[in-house]
């Protein structure tokens, strides 16, 4: 069996899921001051009758990362940059904690000039002196070649300091969005080892030794002390559970939208022939562009439990949430209350929902039931054209899926796919975009399902320089020599045994490891007209998804 638990800023919900098949689901409040209490209770919930050692797997979804990042809720962090010639330093524009140090690489990875000890001492000193524990060292070209950014690690390591290096995050070329992706890792560090330990605490009360995983920003799954060191890739991981989750309940072939809706906020993916798009460069976070693959997806302030106002005459819906609906004891009155008194919810004290939406009817000189009607189109309304503006800037450039990139590609959705707590409100949506919809069963708990049925996903980068005879592992920071006559094929080979290794290190079955090649180039080197040797490019990734007979049996129950 797999326990799989969402764990969203209102609600934790969870599932447990056997042989593919949706067995239990619970639905729980959310304590962000306790983590733990929130994932005990939900999980209780299911297991009280199921033997423990029955359970294979716990797959985890978190906001914790996402939250910290977008509410400036993160540590300070003093960036080390190693950035040689060629870009301004004023030009990234990263704040007071910066020290930009000697020693670079040229973009072939050759040493140019050596890390200095004396002034890596200096800058330890200054760190110290501010009393940062957490330092992000990045290189130009790091990607190329590690060794660099190690040697500065071991020149500034200590004690009390957490370090994190840009190479070991992303094997792509970008030195500023490796430059984000590598501080946000640092800033966030402490925040999610936290979570990570209450999620230890969590196993301890149930008395399990089971293997626990937590969703990326792709869709694919880490296991929870590996993530430790790189919990940069678990933004987006709420977001990542709706598309998951959207896979498998909907045997979809079609282009379509899929509408997650919360208490909070609704989180809009968008699906070409069935296959969830990508972020192409790395998914962006409050002002800060990463190089973190994810999924592509967009959050608007309107859920649920979104405060409703009337100003200037008119409906005014989110974007702040004060607490739940009326009718479950929340200050204020929400669109959940007004599909209540509408009838198309039923949950909760009714007579509250009323009271709720009673004031505003007055002050709209409309009857309670003509005010409720008023506010669910409202709030559909501005779901609808939050849709149609993210159509409109999709398909106003290429489209990349999780798989390929689809030139010309103009997406026309067929369907909308609605789930979450006010998935009620689907009718209203649909009709304003002129689709159809479905929700699927289960639809409360969808995300969930998602995380339980995601299966690990990890990349490698692979990049060969003949001439120099030498062969890196990006993000594993591997130097291994190679003779001249390796090839394109020979790097596609070492990338897709060190991925193996890798996933399977991750916590990946093996039947899950589903390996493509995701680039693949190769170049000549010409020195006085002469060709010296070749330069290899080689991307492998495993294929997001979901684990294997997820997709055809998860929503035949």
């Amino acid at each position: 069996m797999i326990l799989g638990i969402d764990v969203g800023g209102t609600h934790t919900d969870a599932v447990l899921v056997r042989d593919f098949q949706l067995i239990r689901k619970a639905k729980v409040l959310t304590d962000p001051a306790n983590i733990m209490a929130s994932l005990l209770e939900a999980a209780q919930k299911l297991i009280s009758e199921e033997p423990i050692n029955a359970i294979d797997r716990i797959v985890l979804s978190t906001t914790i990362s996402t939250n910290a990042i977008v509410r400036d809720k993160t540590n300070r962090v003093a960036m080390v940059l190693l950035s040689g010639p060629g870009l301004s330093p004023e030009a990234l524009n990263l704040g007071k904690d910066v020290y930009f140090a000697s020693g670079y690489v040229n973009h072939r990875g050759i040493p140019v000039k050596r890390v200095n000890s004396r002034q890596m001492n200096e800058i330890s000193n200054e760190i110290a002196r501010h009393q940062i524990r957490d330092i992000g060292i990045v290189g130009k070209f790091s990607n190329r070649n590690p060794q660099h950014e190690m040697n500065a690690a071991e020149l500034l390591e200590g004690d009390s300091r957490h370090i994190s290096l840009g190479h070991t995050l992303s094997g792509q070329l970008n030195f500023p969005r490796r430059i984000a992706t590598t501080y946000l890792n640092a800033a966030i560090h402490d925040i999610y080892q936290g979570f990570a330990r209450d999620v230890q605490k969590f196993i301890e009360k149930i008395g399990a030794d089971i293997p626990v995983y937590i969703l990326k920003a792709d869709g694919g799954t880490i296991l929870i002390g590996k993530s430790v060191e790189c919990p940069v890739q678990t933004i987006h991981s709420g977001p990542a559970a709706g598309i998951m989750g959207v896979l498998a309940t909907a045997r979809m072939k079609e282009d379509a939208v899929a509408l997650d809706i919360g208490g909070t906020t609704t989180d809009i993916s968008v699906f070409a022939d069935g296959v969830p798009l990508l972020e192409p460069s790395g998914v962006v976070i409050n002002g800060h562009k990463t190089l973190i693959r994810g999924l592509y997806t967009k959050s608007i302030g309107a859920g649920g439990d979104s405060v409703v106002k009337v100003e200037n005459g008119g409906l005014l819906i989110g974007p702040q949430r004060e607490g739940p609906a009326a009718a479950l004891g929340g200050p204020f009155p929400t669109p959940t209350d007004a599909m209540i008194v509408e009838g198309i919810a039923d949950f909760g004290d009714g007579q509250k929902a009323w009271d709720a939406i009673a004031p505003l009817a007055k002050e709209l000189n409309m009857d309670v039931g003509d005010a409720a009607g008023a506010i669910v189109k409202k709030t559909a309304a501005l779901i609808a054209d939050h849709v149609r503006q993210i159509l409109t800037e999709i398909n106003n450039k290429p489209v990349y899926t999780i798989h390929e990139l689809l030139e010309g590609k103009i997406i026309q959705p067929k369907m909308l796919y609605v789930a979450g707590g006010p998935a009620a409100i689907a009718p209203f949506i649909a009709e304003n975009l002129g689709v159809p919809y479905s929700v699927p069963k289960h639809a409360e708990v969808t995300n969930a399902l998602g995380v339980a049925l995601a299966r690990t996903t990890a990349e490698i980068t692979i990049l060969a320089d003949t001439e120099k005879r030498e062969l890196i592992i990006s993000e594993e920071g591997r130097v291994e020599s190679i003779p001249r006559s390796f090839s394109l094929a020979d790097a596609v080979e070492v990338g897709k045994t060190t991925l193996r290794e890798k996933a399977a290190g991750m916590g990946a079955r093996p039947e899950d490891i589903i390996m493509e090649v995701t680039e693949s180039q190769e170049f000549n080197m010409v020195r006085d007209f002469y060709t010296t040797g070749k330069n290899i490019r080689v991307k492998v990734q495993i294929k997001p998804g979901l684990i294997s007979a997820g997709a055809e049996r998860a929503n035949d129950d």
